[in-house]
């Protein structure tokens, strides 16, 4: 059986106990991630999707800066890892994952500010510094186990990947960047389905209001 379809399963036993906001995130998540499911062979697309699936569960605010999104990435993974009683993204994060997320935090052309300084933007010279230092706070949050930092650094890459493939930065099924769309589809479809679990499992924690409600025709 499929991720999605287990979350589904679960999703249609206790909804009733889901507060609006937290019943339409899951709703939402879940629907983005069952379509993920059918693009296996497409990474391009299964990397779409399985990311409109992440903003999904945890986005607030689509206007919000680079800078308010990493805060968000890190204070959502804060949420997640302390109600995760099971450890599941822990276990995820440093042993199903480690080798990947090496090899995704060493990579230049997932990086920010690489791709602000060959664009010529004034403050990004530097930029080689800008990575060691990143590095070096993922290798730090590695050593003491954080968690959520390390996970918040993972998907600043990631979300460097995600602005690529949707602002057309990248060619469809390019063996350029194969290696970290592969490895994004990996990280992405395997936490996902904890992320989503474990939110339906604590239903009384405030996950905050999605922006874009739902709104019945003529409101």
């Amino acid at each position: 059986m499929s991720k999605a379809k287990t979350l589904k399963d679960k999703q249609r036993k206790i909804r009733v106990t889901f507060p609006d906001c937290l019943g339409l995130r899951v709703h939402r998540s879940i629907s983005w991630l069952t379509r993920a499911e059918k693009e296996a062979a497409d990474l391009d697309v299964c990397f779409i999707l399985l990311w409109i699936s992440f903003n999904s569960a945890y986005a607030s605010d689509i206007e919000e800066s680079d800078a308010n999104e990493r805060a968000s990435f890190k204070k959502f993974f804060s949420t997640l890892i302390k109600l995760d009683n099971k450890h599941r993204v822990y276990d995820a994060v440093w042993t199903r994952f480690s080798q990947e997320i090496r090899i995704l935090l060493d990579n230049k052309y997932i990086f920010g500010p690489f791709w602000s300084h060959q664009n010529g933007l004034p403050g990004y010279e530097r930029w080689e510094d800008r990575l060691e230092a990143s590095k070096k706070s993922a290798s730090q949050a590695m050593k003491s186990f954080d968690t959520p930092t390390l996970l918040a650094v993972v998907f600043d890459r990631l979300y460097v990947l995600r602005n690529q493939i949707i602002h057309g930065g990248s060619t469809w099924n390019s063996s350029v960047n194969r290696r970290q769309v592969q490895d994004g589809v990996s990280v992405l479809s395997w936490l996902l389905p904890i992320f989503i679990d474990i939110m339906m499992d604590n239903p009384k924690q405030d996950w905050g209001k999605p922006f874009y409600p739902v709104v019945e025709p003529g409101s």
